[in-house]
Parts: C-alpha cells; structure tokens; sequence
C-alpha cells in the first residue's frame, strides 16, 4: 500500500508497516517492569531486545490501548510524555513485541520531547 493525495492532502492507510532501517522493525515493546519503548529491534534473545533509536512511552493519550498507538498513533500528541530518543537500549523480561504501522511511527516521533 502507498499513500495516497487528494486535493493536496496525504493519505496513508494504517496497516502500512513502517520501514525497516537495515533490516530492523520499528516496533513497540513493552517489559515487565521497565515500561515501554518504540524503536528499531536490533536484537532479540528470548526475553532480551536490544532496540536503537528508542523513546520510552512513559505516558499516552489518544489511544486507548498499545495496540491502537501501534496502529494509529496518538490523536492526543499534546498530552503525550514520551523522553527524548536512546541511540540503544537493552531491555530485559520483554513481555509483548507489537510492529508498527507507518502513520504510528510518525505520531510517536512527532510527540514533542517530554522534560521536567
């Protein structure tokens, strides 16, 4: 699927997958208790993923689930608090790994870098 303009307006259908960087996923991974994060999968170990370029989820709106913020992102990126991006990062007792759509990666790289 591409996207699609009309009347100057971008489309882009939600199952579109993001696109790979050197063969890795944008995915969003969520642990036992270290939180969640969205980035590249370098690596994964059985419990154990290494992910690039990773922005910790620390907290969202406009989703009602990690599933739809995979999917469709966030309609609420005002109200998002997602810290600024890791270059990597290795998580441990990974519990859920869901790949991302095209219109979901860039909802959450656009969310402004939460600071206190």
């Amino acid at each position: 699927m591409k996207k699609v303009v009309i009347d100057g307006v971008t489309y882009i259908p939600e199952s579109q997958s993001a696109p790979e960087l050197n063969g890795m996923k944008y995915c969003i991974v969520r642990t036992y208790s270290a939180g969640v994060f969205a980035g590249y999968i370098e690596s994964r170990n059985g419990q154990e993923v290494v992910m690039l370029n990773a922005r910790r989820l620390w907290y969202w709106e406009g989703a009602a689930s990690l599933s739809q913020l995979a999917m469709s992102g966030t309609s609420k990126p005002e109200k998002c608090k997602f810290p600024e991006e890791m270059e990597r990062i290795i998580l441990t007792q990974t519990i859920e790994i869901i790949d991302c759509s095209l219109i979901a990666k860039e909802s959450i790289q656009a969310v402004n870098v939460w600071k206190t």
